[in-house]
């Protein structure tokens, strides 16, 4: 069993705290899962971690998960347990996520897509994982673009700004199709 280092940190959205480890967890991007059941799907580690009175959503990051509380548990019970089994399971060197858990939705062809996944990957999703989020292309439509905002980004008082004053006006300043940037 390899000792595993984890140190916390808070997020911009009160109810998520991210979880940074010595290791890592995944190649790229995240995986996000809001419900046991998607947690049975794609990750053993985010089923031990749902099985915590409280937590509500898990997302697990190339070197971090994020959790996020509901309206049950108190945080200092809830993050005692994350850090003992974040310890253990990982200690353990036990598969964080399944096969296929992974997928990437749209690649990279020159499209509008295409070039707004580009910016995404190299741009904005490292720079919200540092406050434990992801952001994810959903799908273009015209001139909207549709993002799905999860770990601490999802529910966070500051992500209409991020979105909107950040992400949107990126977008439109290297793609000129994009007119709008709308959270799904």
């Amino acid at each position: 069993m390899a000792a595993v280092n984890i140190n916390l940190e808070w997020t911009p959205n009160p109810s998520t705290l991210k979880y940074v480890v010595d290791r890592r967890l995944l190649p790229s991007g995240a995986v996000n899962m809001t419900s046991r059941e998607a947690a049975v799907e794609k990750s053993p580690l985010a089923v031990k971690l749902m099985d915590i009175t409280g937590i509500i959503a898990v997302m697990v990051g190339t070197t971090f998960v994020t959790i996020t509380k509901g309206e049950h548990g108190e945080w200092d019970e809830v993050n005692d347990q994350v850090m003992a089994t974040l310890s253990d399971y990982l200690g353990a060197d036990l598969p964080v996520v399944n096969e296929g858990a992974l997928q990437r939705t749209v690649a990279a062809d020159g499209t509008v897509a295409g070039r707004i996944q580009e910016i995404l990957d190299a741009e904005i999703r490292p720079a919200v994982a540092q406050d434990g989020g992801d952001i994810t292309l959903d799908r273009v439509e015209g001139g909207t673009v549709y993002l799905h905002m999860t770990g601490s980004c999802a529910g966070c008082p500051s992500s209409t700004a991020t979105l909107k004053m950040g992400i949107e006006s990126r977008l439109r300043e290297l793609i000129p199709e994009v007119n709008e940037v709308v959270a799904v």
